[in-house]
């Protein structure tokens, strides 16, 4: 079989790891996997795992952050987008297609429909789903709210973020050789990553600069390129160790004591996998607010940028229930990649 995948994004960040997990699987189980970008895309994820892709036209309206403005230019731009995928689908002559979220989602779905094509769709946006359930099967990620209801209509279904098979096999000694190659790391401290996901955005900056006031008897680590260069003369090198994007973080996953995350992305289940405590800061991302201590209940606590010094220090008060309580979705989360792509397979041969 051979399928399509249209993935919206620059190809670097979370909807990137997504898509590849999702690829990985796909072909673990024969399946010949062709890859879409927006031509903008620079794609440095698949790029550095060996893949190329097709570039076409994937509108993005904002995501969660989509304006009335923003979902109007998107619109008229996914009209001459939907017909460039339409023939590529059918130049490529696949099986099926695969949406991953937002703009890419909806190119696909109504691409795939054009072509007389099967498709599935990955959606937690507002936007993709307005349009993608209309025209085939979704599957609903943690951030949407329809994940936390008990029922839903036939051409729905729920699904965690696919992670990697292995990012729970990191090995703690790579990433302490590494740290001991920064003067400010100091092995005998314990060490909580704060991170924003693959863009680091200002608050997740305050959040570090804040705590690193409150306490100096921890190591603490932050990750992502800044969302603005700007940014980067926010960060207080003396007290924090920025790491920029890297591609050691299983192994460093597999080290620190917790974790500063937004609440939104696969990095919250990915060390939800790690069976790490976490702590998510609410609204930092465009003033959205996903409820993911409300998806995996127990393992996170939640908090605003203005009390989350105080709810790390409660987080290590609490660090045996947490740890204990991210164990119950682990398994799940890691086995997700794998029965997702059973299941577009499945829906996509019938």
């Amino acid at each position: 079989m051979k399928a399509l995948v249209v993935i919206t994004g620059r190809g670097l960040g979370g909807d990137a790891v997504i898509a590849y997990n999702v690829i990985s699987a796909l072909e673990n189980h024969g399946v010949q996997c062709e890859l879409a970008l927006d031509e903008s895309a620079p794609g440095i994820l698949f790029k550095k795992k060996g893949y190329s892709w097709h570039k076409i036209s994937i509108p993005q309206a904002g995501g969660h952050a989509a304006t009335k403005l923003s979902s109007i230019k998107a619109a008229f731009k996914m009209l001459t987008a939907t017909f460039k995928v339409r023939k590529l689908i059918n130049k490529l002559d696949v099986d099926f297609v695969v949406g991953i979220i937002g703009g890419g989602s909806i190119v696909a779905s109504v691409g795939a429909k054009l072509s007389r094509k099967p498709c599935v769709c990955l959606c937690c946006t507002p936007l993709d789903m307005k349009v993608s359930p209309k025209l085939n099967h979704c599957f609903v990620l943690p951030e949407y709210y329809l994940f936390r209801e008990n029922n839903l209509p036939d051409n729905l279904s729920k699904a965690y973020y696919p992670v990697n098979d292995d990012v729970d096999s990191g090995n703690r000694e790579i990433a302490i050789e590494k740290l001991k190659e920064i003067p400010l790391f100091d092995e005998n401290k314990k060490t909580i990553l704060f991170s924003s996901g693959s863009s680091l955005f200002k608050g997740m900056i305050e959040t570090a600069n804040n705590f690193s006031d409150f306490a100096d008897d921890y190591n603490l680590l932050l990750v992502g390129y800044p969302m603005h260069d700007e940014y980067m003369d926010m960060i207080d090198q003396n007290k924090i160790i920025y790491l920029g994007f890297i591609d050691w973080l299983k192994h460093l996953y597999d080290f620190i004591d917790l974790a500063v995350l937004t609440d939104d992305g696969v990095m919250v289940e990915e060390l939800t996998a790690c069976k790490i405590p976490i702590v998510t800061v609410t609204k930092i991302k465009w003033g959205r607010y996903h409820n993911m201590a409300g998806v995996f209940e127990g393992a996170i606590l939640e908090t605003d940028i203005e009390n989350a010094n105080e709810t790390i220090l409660k987080a290590f008060e609490n660090y045996d229930s947490l740890k204990s309580n991210s164990n119950k979705y682990s398994k799940e989360i890691l086995a997700t990649s794998d029965n997702l792509a059973k299941k577009i397979i499945d829906i996509c041969g019938k």
